[in-house]
């Protein structure tokens, strides 16, 4: 009599598994990506691009000299890992944001930095959330921080191309995801609308 007990409780435990597993918000995840790579684009050109830091090693060569390099800046290791260790704290800049014609939901800036003088976004289509919205893309964008730092700093310092693609599509898949679920939107809409 027990074993078929110990069966019963094992689907039911498999079907709640399964039932609890939740499943990857395309919408939160595609705009946290962008809004890294956003952040980080930004962050990257507000410093003078003539500054350098020296990097190599200490090692001295057969020689006896000593192998120094200097590289710009704003692409060095060091600066992007220190960006990328605060980008995630202008996520509360950002709020879900409905497009009026296509009704396609992605989160947006909202906040103007310093330099958009007087250039605001129209703020009758965004859904603010309270604290909920801006936390879940905080914490979503830590995730992908925590996950993909390396080959986040190794696209940003070798000037990269398209970041965006290389990032949220080929690494996360999260763009792959979101072109699939706007497709999947954009054919629901009635065609007279």
């Amino acid at each position: 009599m027990a074993p078929w007990i110990i069966q019963i409780a094992l689907v039911a435990m498999s079907i709640l598994t399964e039932t609890t597993e939740g499943k990857k918000d395309t919408v939160l995840y595609c705009s946290a990506c962008r809004a890294i790579v956003d952040e980080l684009n930004y962050s990257i050109s507000q410093i003078d691009p003539k500054k350098t830091i020296h990097v190599g090693g200490f090692r001295l060569n057969p020689d006896g000299s000593l192998t120094d390099k200097k590289v710009p800046l704003a692409r060095s290791e060091a600066n992007l890992s220190e960006l990328l260790d605060g980008v995630c704290g202008s996520m509360s800049d950002y709020a879900l944001h409905v497009d009026p014609d296509t009704k396609i939901k992605q989160y947006k800036r909202f906040a103007p930095r310093s330099s958009d003088a007087g250039d605001f976004p129209d703020f009758n289509n965004f859904k603010f959330d309270g604290p909920e919205g801006s936390n879940a893309l905080k914490f979503v964008c830590e995730s992908i921080v925590e996950e993909f730092e390396d080959y986040i700093i190794s696209l940003f310092a070798k000037e990269t191309d398209h970041v965006v693609d290389k990032l949220c599509n080929e690494v996360s898949g999260t763009v792959s995801d979101m072109l699939w679920f706007l497709s999947d939107q954009a054919s629901s809409l009635p065609l007279n609308a």
